[in-house]
C-alpha cells in the first residue's frame, strides 16, 4: 500500500462532526467539517514553508501568470494574415458604428475596445448580448458592424444575437479562439487568438485568452487609425479634459492676442513701452518690440526694467530698443503649449513673443496662461 503524505494522513484522520439533521442544515455541516480540515492541514509558522518562502513561492506564480499572459500576445503576430487586412478595410468601409458585443470578462473586454474605437475616430457603442435579444437590437441601424468577442465561440448569449444579425445582413467580425465554433462559422471575419491555457491556477478564470482577446481587439483599432490618417488634431477634439487634452492643446488656444497682445516700436520711447505694459489687460508684464515693418525684433520685460533701476539707468526718453532682449525665442500658434511650456521652463522666462510665417508679433503666451492650463508647474 503506498504510504500517505502528512497533509494527507492529517486529512483522512478528521471525522465530521456530528450534527443533528433536526437542528444543523447540510450548509452548516460543510462549513464545519471544512474548518476542521483547514486547522488540520495549515502550514505552521517556523515550518519549512515559513512566511517569506511562501512571499517567494507568491512572485514566483505571479511572474509565470505575466510570463504567460506575455506569451500568449506575442503568439498572435504569426497569426496575422489577411483575414485581418480584410476586417481592417470592413472597418474603415462602415457606414454606420462598429457595435461591439461580448459576455463576461470579454464582455468588459468589448466595452474598452469599443471606447478605443469611439476615442480615435471610428463612431463605435457596446451591445450588450443579453440585452440585444431583449430589445436592444433596435440599436443597430443599417451600415452597422458588429465585432463579437468570445473565446470559446460558443457563448450562449452571442450564439442567440448571430440569426437576427445575418437577417439584418449586418457584417460580423468574430474574435475568437475556436475558428471552428459557432460564432466563426456564422461570422463573414475570423480573427483567431489561437488555443491559450489560461494562467488560473484552475485553468479556468479568464486571464491569458482575455488579454490576448484586448491586444487583437487593439491591434485592430489601432490599425484602423493609422489607415484613415486620424491626425493628433482630431485626437485632442474628442479629448478636451484631462493630461491627453492639455498636452495636445495648441500655442493660439491660450496665448494673448489682439488688445491683450502688447507692442510697440522700436524707436518708442521706453515710457510708451511701460505704459503699454501696464494698460493692456492682464498685465502681462512684457511687450514685444517691432520695427517699421512690424516684424519682431525683440522683448522689453518686468525684468529688464528692474535691472534698470537697480543699476540707476533709468531714462524714460531713450528707445525702448536701447534697453530691450533682442533675438528673443518665439513661438508659432501652431506649436503645442505643452512644448512651449518646457521652452519657457528651459530658458527660465516668463513669457514669449508668438510670431506668424513672416516674423511678426501675433500673440503673447504668458506663464501664467500655461499655469491656468495646468502645464506649467
Amino acid at each position: 500500500m503506498a504510504k500517505k503524505s502528512p497533509a494527507t494522513r492529517a486529512t483522512a484522520s478528521v471525522a465530521l462532526p456530528e450534527s443533528r439533521p433536526a437542528t444543523r442544515s447540510r450548509k452548516a455541516l460543510l462549513g464545519a467539517a471544512l474548518r476542521v480540515v483547514h486547522r488540520a492541514t495549515a502550514i505552521p509558522r517556523g515550518s519549512a514553508h515559513s512566511e517569506s518562502q511562501l512571499a517567494k513561492d507568491g512572485l514566483d506564480y505571479a511572474r509565470s501568470v505575466v510570463r504567460n499572459e506575455a506569451l500568449a500576445i506575442a503568439s498572435l503576430e504569426a497569426r496575422l494574415n489577411g483575414a485581418f487586412s480584410t476586417a481592417v478595410q470592413l472597418v474603415l468601409s462602415c457606414r454606420g458604428r462598429v457595435v461591439v458585443t461580448g459576455m463576461g470578462k470579454p464582455g468588459f473586454i468589448a466595452q474598452k475596445l469599443s471606447a478605443t474605437f469611439a476615442s480615435t475616430g471610428t463612431p463605435s457603442l457596446y451591445l450588450h448580448p443579453a440585452e440585444a435579444v431583449h430589445g436592444d437590437l433596435g440599436r443597430l441601424v443599417p451600415g452597422d458592424l458588429v465585432l463579437a468577442l468570445s473565446n470559446s465561440g460558443e457563448t450562449d448569449e452571442v450564439v442567440r444575437l448571430l440569426p437576427s444579425l445575418k437577417r439584418m445582413a449586418t457584417p460580423i467580425i468574430a474574435l475568437t479562439g475556436d475558428p471552428k465554433s459557432q460564432l466563426a462559422r456564422a461570422a463573414d471575419v475570423v480573427l483567431e487568438i489561437g488555443p491559450t491555457p489560461e494562467a488560473c491556477p484552475l485553468g479556468l478564470a479568464p486571464t491569458t485568452s482575455t488579454i490576448a482577446l484586448l491586444a487583437l481587439g487593439d491591434a485592430l483599432a489601432m490599425t484602423v487609425l493609422n489607415q484613415r490618417g486620424f491626425s493628433a488634431e482630431q485626437f485632442a477634439e474628442l479629448h478636451p479634459a484631462g493630461q491627453l487634452g492639455r498636452r495636445l492643446l495648441r500655442v493660439r488656444e491660450l496665448m494673448r492676442s489682439g488688445d491683450a497682445n502688447p507692442v510697440v516700436r522700436a524707436d518708442a520711447p521706453l515710457r510708451e513701452a511701460v505704459a503699454v505694459m501696464t494698460r493692456t489687460e492682464g498685465r502681462p508684464g512684457a511687450t514685444s518690440v517691432v520695427d517699421a515693418r512690424g516684424k519682431l525684433v525683440g522683448i522689453f520685460t518686468d525684468g529688464d526694467l528692474r535691472r534698470l533701476v537697480e543699476a540707476g539707468d533709468v531714462n524714460f526718453s531713450r528707445p525702448v530698443s536701447s534697453a530691450m532682449g533682442k533675438g528673443p525665442c518665439t513661438v508659432s500658434p501652431d506649436d503645442l503649449a505643452f512644448s512651449a511650456a518646457e521652452l519657457l521652463r528651459e530658458k527660465q522666462i516668463d513669457q514669449v513673443p508668438v510670431v506668424d510665417e513672416k516674423g511678426r508679433p501675433v500673440g503673447l503666451l504668458d506663464v501664467q496662461d500655461l499655469l491656468a492650463a495646468q502645464l506649467f508647474t
